[in-house]
């Protein structure tokens, strides 16, 4: 991500976003998600099953049926971390498609990476920023980001970069978690600001990223604003599937170009 914003006289920016609750320079924001995802790109997986009890391999799971990548298709997968959705991509596109592994945290990328190889699959891993994407305009069929839109800093920057590399026809698939159910809000919430914090601090050995995860999806727009702001961003037939009664959604437009 840029490490300054300049504004018309070429002096950096005093713009503030949200690391969480806590407000900061924006230039400081990519820094702070950076030190997170360094810290937890080893023990990943397993908080990912801890967390959300395995649930997060069927919200996925739907995320690549929707998808629906056909051999041939080119298909990027941003903050794609340890590459589950990349996996599953790049075995349905086969030998004559063409999918692409990127991440901004070079720690997960390089998890990705691995255990793409370990599956004997090889294909193209970049560290990049999916606010400024080094692909032509209308390259992929498929992009695709899970559980990374939130900590972007430039969510609607980085919303239209994702809607400048797809073909026309081509489909964007957005994962996150989003605002579950009111009846359920309150467990919810006492979950992660209480056993989310002791799960990382007891397996990963870092309570601090995860109570900034659990602030993180508290700070994330709700269904309907991101609806929106995929329309904003040009694409069409925006619609969402809310997941476990909220607590993730399925977001998707297509770019009828």
């Amino acid at each position: 991500m840029q490490n300054s914003s300049p504004n018309a006289s070429g002096a950096a920016s005093d713009a503030t976003t949200h690391f969480g609750y806590k407000t900061v320079n924006e230039a400081e924001k990519a820094a702070k998600v950076a030190e997170v995802f360094h810290s937890v790109a080893g023990r990943y997986d397993i908080m990912n099953d801890l967390m959300s009890a395995g649930m997060h391999r069927v919200w996925k799971a739907f995320t690549i049926g929707r998808a629906d990548v056909r051999p041939g298709m080119k298909v990027l997968d941003i903050a794609g971390g340890t590459g589950d959705l990349a996996r599953a991509f790049a075995k349905r596109a086969g030998a004559s498609g063409e999918v692409w592994l990127t991440d901004i945290n070079d720690s997960m990328l390089r998890v990705g990476r691995d255990r793409l190889i370990d599956k004997g699959l090889l294909t193209p891993a970049m560290v990049c920023d999916a606010e400024a994407l080094p692909f032509p305009d209308g390259y992929f069929d498929r992009v695709s980001v899970a559980f990374g839109l939130r900590n972007m800093t430039h969510k609607e920057r980085a919303l239209a970069e994702m809607r400048r590399v797809l073909r026309p026809g081509g489909k964007l698939l957005v994962l996150e978690f989003s605002k579950i159910a009111k009846p359920l809000a309150p467990a919810y919430d006492w979950y992660s600001f209480h056993i989310l914090p002791w799960l990382g601090k007891k397996v990963a050995g870092d309570e601090a990223s995860y109570r900034y995860l659990a602030e993180s999806i508290r700070m994330h727009p709700d269904q309907a604003t991101l609806a929106g702001m995929l329309e904003a961003a040009g694409l069409s037939r925006v619609r969402f599937f809310n997941l476990s009664a909220g607590l993730v959604a399925l977001h998707e437009g297509v770019n009828l170009g």
